[in-house]
């Protein structure tokens, strides 16, 4: 993207080694933009070529300010943590006083809660709304990607939790990365203030999961039913701390409601590319799950 003058658009990328981000990087890489990845530390990441690197110290907001200077378009993503919601929203009030033009903004599909990390999500997109800002909201469905999580209990026979046989729309990490390419590039969204909802085609169970890949890995799996109390004990057990345990046990209550079944066709609409089912993510990434039984 070019403007009269000869210059490239500027892109920042707020979270460009995250599993959305550094997809999105990659696929930027290769347009013609000018990308700069905004990183705590920038000697320690790794980028595609011809990618700029932009140090942010958080407890610094000037740094913030610096890093953004001539950007038109922000992509913003930060880790899950109790500073996500202080942090994003410094960012946002830093890409205004800069004169961005257009925020992305990675959110998570949901309804209000109090669960962790949807309700911080509710209120930087509350901040968000009441900005004077183009804006693009993303809200993915839970991503398809936390099934690597399995691969060492599936091969242990210890696979469980407390999804029962809730039923879930999870979604590519590629798919929510081409999505927010377009709604950076494409120049009809500039001054727009919109939220989509992004999904796989179709809704599965754990038990389903376990089924397809019993039928990839050539032997029985099964997902072993659980009390939220008892999962609990399993995941401080695994050594996760007191937060990770209960975002994944806010998971799996959503999953368990069916709050997450919902399916759209966003994916395809934005993109002109048909959302990866999980039964695809399972035989491309089938290799994880054989490693661990090996293991």
């Amino acid at each position: 993207m070019v403007d009269p003058a000869g210059r490239r658009t500027r892109i920042a990328v707020a979270g460009a080694t995250g599993r959305v981000g550094s997809t999105l990087t990659g696929l930027l890489a290769s347009d013609p933009v000018n990308v700069v990845a905004l990183t705590r530390r920038p000697d320690a990441v790794q980028l595609p070529s011809g990618v700029a690197t932009a140090a942010i110290n958080f407890d610094q907001p000037e740094t913030l300010s610096e890093a953004l200077r001539g950007t038109e378009r922000l992509f913003l993503a930060h880790g899950t943590s109790a500073r996500q919601v202080a942090n994003e929203i410094a960012v946002i009030d830093a890409a205004i006083a800069a004169g961005v033009s257009h925020i992305v903004k990675l959110s998570a599909m949901g309804p209000p809660t109090r669960l962790h990390p949807f309700d911080w999500h509710m209120a930087i997109e509350a901040h968000l709304a009441a900005c004077d800002i183009g804006y693009t909201v993303l809200r993915p469905g839970s991503f398809v990607n936390i099934l690597a999580r399995a691969a060492t209990p599936v091969a242990t026979n210890t696979w469980g939790g407390a999804a029962g046989d809730g039923r879930v729309n999870l979604i590519d990490v590629h798919d929510v990365a081409a999505a927010a390419r377009v709604a950076l590039l494409d120049g009809s969204f500039l001054r727009a203030q919109r939220a989509y909802h992004l999904t796989g085609p179709a809704a599965v169970s754990m038990p389903e999961v376990a089924d397809e890949l019993s039928r990839l890995l050539g032997r029985s799996v099964t997902y072993q039913h659980r009390t939220p109390a008892e999962h609990r004990d399993v995941l401080i057990a695994s050594g996760l701390d007191n937060m990770v345990a209960g975002l994944l046990l806010g998971l799996d209550q959503l999953f368990r409601e069916g709050v997450l079944a919902e399916t759209t066709n966003t994916v395809s609409d934005l993109t002109g590319k048909e959302a990866r089912p999980v039964a695809g993510w399972l035989r491309d990434n089938i290799s994880a799950f054989l490693m661990a039984s090996t293991s």
